[in-house]
């Protein structure tokens, strides 16, 4: 991590409507905006580990980050993938506890920093800001129930078909309009999926032969996009 001299703005930060603080009014997000930090996260830092407690809210400018939990045998499990716009560590900053997981940058990515008084000072005397909170925990649980719904009723197979169409999504597509724009080693794509790297790499060689994607080192390319919906059952 290194510390970027160039500390971007709250008030005219493009990406700030993705944000907690997209209501905030104009004084506390001025005071924000004055006494937050900026830094630069290479390639496979860790922004913060399971089991510290927060020091303050972590907010994305620009990049890509997986948040994941590590089991007791070592293995990592991603829990999801967040982008420009979206908050890190904000539900142990405001219960008090531990962070419950961790997370680490999947590209060069840069985070701003708010301190945790000037947060949480915030947070109680602004309903816009509470508001915001409460609807980045129910986006949140929802996507938690419905990855705990996927690893119970779907197979390897459909996941993996899901998880290639989210991270098109998410990453969006190189200029051929068929590449995901985005490199995962083989074991961070078993492990969003919920699976074993062998499994994995299993179900990409079968899609791979019945020619609905291309494989080229670490980057997937989309062939069909509509058979890999139908595996996934998106639409059921």
């Amino acid at each position: 991590m290194s510390h970027n001299p160039k500390n971007p703005s709250c008030q005219t930060c493009g990406m700030r409507h993705k944000g907690v603080f997209s209501n905030l009014d104009r004084d506390n997000l001025a005071e924000i905006s004055s006494q937050k930090s900026c830094n630069l996260y290479r390639k496979g830092d860790v922004i913060f580990h399971e089991g510290n407690y927060p020091l303050g809210l972590f907010s994305i400018f620009s990049g890509k980050v997986k948040v994941f939990k590590t089991s007791e045998t070592g293995k990592d499990h991603i829990l999801r993938l967040a982008g420009a716009g979206e908050p890190l560590g904000y539900r142990s900053l405001v219960s008090g506890e531990k962070y419950e997981v961790s997370a680490a940058v999947l590209e060069d990515t840069r985070v701003c920093f708010i301190p945790k008084a000037l947060f949480l000072n915030t947070l109680q005397g602004s309903s816009n800001l509470t508001g915001r909170v409460m609807e980045f925990l129910t986006k949140d649980l929802k996507l938690a129930e419905s990855k705990i719904a996927d690893l119970a009723q779907k197979t390897v197979k459909e996941r993996v078909a899901e998880t290639i169409l989210m991270l098109k999504q998410f990453y969006g597509m190189e200029s051929d309009h068929k590449t995901i724009n985005v490199s995962l080693s083989r074991e961070d794509l078993a492990n969003l999926v919920g699976t074993a790297t062998e499994t994995l790499i299993r179900s990409l060689s079968e899609f791979k032969k019945n020619e609905i994607i291309d494989l080229k080192g670490k980057k997937i390319i989309i062939l069909n996009a509509k058979i890999l919906e139908k595996i996934a059952n998106i639409f059921d």
